[in-house]
């Protein structure tokens, strides 16, 4: 058996990331790889019924692996239509039916957020708030207190100055989870997207009250408020989009 045909024998029986590397060994190796009976072989592995259809796709079983094999990267946003300049929030927290905090706030004001967290914050939130990941926080003057006794809820409606409409990210939710390791109240609600984005559904907002220990296990000393898209945005332009495609009134 010749060197060629041992290697036409043992090609059909590697996977996708051992041909291409055989395509790098040299030229020979690489005109024999890229027979597409090969890559054809590699397919009917990984996507068997692909191999089934009486007509080939209209792309290479090569260059069908290379686009579908690995999750695409992700690609870069065009800029928003928005900024956060056009925006502002309108924030209201209530215990039972008290409210204990309401404000407009400026949506320069929220992205510039908490830049030195006070004194008595615990480590691990600390540590939370000077990481890299983009937050959205609310320095909170003057602070207030939280019994834990009482139900406690938030609304959150943005307002657009650009056009003067507004849309709602909270509607009445509850802090029902109190992570006292990371020092945070946490609720949540499913954003409302305008029926231009029919097929954009299950993504939630969240905000926090974050707190430090008051002396008393039934109270929470509240400081600041942070908001954040992390089912979906991670970043200034993708909360940007996101908001954009809200169902404003």
């Amino acid at each position: 058996m010749s060197y060629e045909e041992v290697l036409k024998a043992v090609f059909p029986f590697l996977d996708g990331i051992d041909l291409a590397s055989c395509m790098a060994v040299c030229k020979q190796w690489r005109d024999i790889a890229q027979d597409d009976y090969f890559w054809k072989c590699v397919c009917a592995r990984r996507w068997p019924s692909v191999c089934k259809r009486p007509n080939p796709p209209a792309v290479t079983y090569y260059k069908l692996y290379q686009t579908f094999y690995k999750r695409q990267h992700r690609r870069t946003l065009l800029p928003p239509r928005l900024s956060f300049e056009d925006l502002e929030f309108f924030i209201d927290i209530w215990t039972e039916d008290l409210l204990i905090f309401s404000d407009v706030v400026p949506g320069p004001v929220l992205q510039t957020g908490i830049k030195v967290p006070p004194p008595g914050v615990s480590d691990m939130l600390r540590f939370h708030l000077e990481g890299p990941e983009y937050k959205l926080t609310l320095p909170v003057e003057p602070r207030f207190r939280v019994p834990l006794s009482q139900t406690v809820s938030v609304s959150v409606l943005v307002g657009r100055k650009d056009s003067n409409k507004v849309a709602r990210i909270i509607n009445k939710s509850i802090f029902d989870y109190i992570d006292r390791t990371a020092y945070r109240a946490l609720a949540y609600d499913y954003l409302d997207f305008s029926p231009c984005h029919p097929f954009i559904s299950g993504i939630r907002a969240w905000i926090s009250l974050l707190f430090m220990e008051d002396g008393n296990e039934g109270v929470i000393d509240v400081f600041g408020i942070e908001m954040d898209f992390c089912d979906a945005a991670s970043s200034k332009d993708e909360i940007l989009w996101l908001l954009d495609m809200l169902d404003w009134k």
